[in-house]
């Protein structure tokens, strides 16, 4: 017969057991949404829509690139993160999406789109935990293109990445190198590398820790994941490219509205509304500091289902640079959720036509430079009339709109 002392004591190690069990399995619960967290801050960051290595399997599955590997970095502890969104119409292994996904875009097909960084922000976010600053440059920059790609030297900053992986695919091909998969790959860290180094040098020899790169349906379908979504706006808006009809004032969204809401660069029922390149980025910013007040107060990171959709959105949809510490960036994941991040957009001079043609936005980049090293320096944010000369050309400018706090629902153009 079993001694009750025995059995009491068998049962107080049992009782034990199941608690270091709990707490081991609520610490993983905790550790899966921190990352889970980080990885939509970054996601949202970049419009989403960022090598992350795994971390006990909850984040394996992303594309890596080593791409930035021996490039200088930081110091401080500072890290600078650059978002990139592509517009192609392809997944990370440039495999074409399912046809449900293309009418939801309405954006056309795999035919449509390229290889262009449409969505370029650098993410600042300093050591001592200070305010992040996101900054966001305007796509049709014209500016100096890192390594010629292509033969071209000069054209619009979203251009590099496209260009250099069009150079780098017809080498390959010329090199019989016949998988599919190794020349998507390798073409798209030819395009890493030279839009990294473009920007780089383009905002004044900064150094880029990380990237963070994903494609327009990256974007969907973690709207689909967190829908409705909540925006505001200052005036009725409606345009038939891209789908996009808005009444003033806040209201909520579907994911696909979420598409047409940032995708959106003219009015053609309020000609008066005179949208431009800066306009589309102030859509950007506004909608990513939505979504992440929204995040951070609608429980999403209790919620499985929703913390799920998020890993297999990033899995399918994401490349990243190999050496991100995914939990170094979890742990000031919270703050920027909460709204401790500004959002600038960088100054455009005029706008003019390239000696090709195109329509594109001339810039002062000795200008742009001191206000990326000012941001940088942890100063505090100057508004537009602090680093914007007076225009004296005939194509005017508005100048950049302030910049914009997270921590809310804020209303645009």
């Amino acid at each position: 017969m079993t001694d009750p002392h025995d059995r009491r004591a068998a049962a107080s190690r049992s009782a034990a057991a199941r608690g270091v069990a709990a707490r081991a399995a609520a610490r993983r619960r905790r550790i899966t949404g921190r990352v889970a967290l980080a990885l939509a801050a970054a996601l949202t960051l970049s419009l989403t829509g960022y090598g992350w290595a795994a971390y006990h399997g909850v984040v394996s599955g992303l594309q890596v690139s080593d791409v930035l590997d021996g490039q200088s970095t930081s110091s401080g502890g500072d890290t600078n993160i650059l978002i990139m969104g592509l517009d192609s119409r392809l997944d990370e292994n440039g495999n074409p999406l399912p046809k449900d996904i293309y009418n939801s875009l309405h954006a056309g097909d795999q035919q449509d789109g390229g290889y262009n960084a449409n969505v370029l922000m650098l993410l600042h976010v300093p050591g001592d935990g200070g305010k992040a600053t996101s900054i966001s440059i305007p796509r049709d920059d014209y500016v100096p293109l890192a390594g010629c790609p292509d033969n071209v030297c000069k054209g619009k900053i979203k251009q590099e990445y496209g260009l250099a992986f069009d150079e780098k695919a017809k080498q390959l091909v010329s090199q019989n190198v016949t998988d599919k998969s190794q020349r998507e790959q390798q073409a798209r860290d030819a395009g890493r590398r030279a839009e990294i180094d473009t920007v780089r040098k383009f905002l004044g020899d900064v150094p880029i820790d990380h990237f963070v790169e994903v494609t327009l349906v990256a974007f969907f379908e973690i709207a689909q994941v967190v829908q409705p979504i909540t925006v505001c706006l200052n005036e009725d808006t409606q345009d038939s490219y891209s789908g996009a009809n808005f009444r003033a004032g806040q209201q909520e969204i579907s994911a696909e509205q979420a598409v047409e809401f940032v995708r959106q660069r003219r009015d053609n029922v309020h000609p008066s509304l005179n949208f431009t390149d800066l306009d589309r980025e102030r859509r950007q910013q506004a909608f990513i500091a939505s979504l992440a007040y929204q995040l951070k107060q609608g429980g999403t990171f209790t919620n499985p289902a929703k913390l799920q959709g998020i890993m297999d959105v990033a899995k399918q949809n994401t490349a990243v640079d190999s050496s991100l510490d995914l939990l170094a960036l979890a742990k000031q994941a919270s703050s920027l959720t909460g709204g401790n991040v500004s959002f600038v957009t960088l100054p455009v001079d005029h706008f003019g036509k390239s000696p090709s043609g195109e329509d594109v936005n001339f810039v002062n980049t000795g200008q742009i430079q001191s206000l990326v090293a000012q941001l940088l320096s942890g100063a505090p944010v100057p508004t537009p009339a602090a680093y914007v000369t007076p225009m004296t050309h005939s194509s005017s400018v508005p100048a950049p709109p302030p910049a914009l706090s997270g921590g809310g629902i804020p209303c645009v153009k």
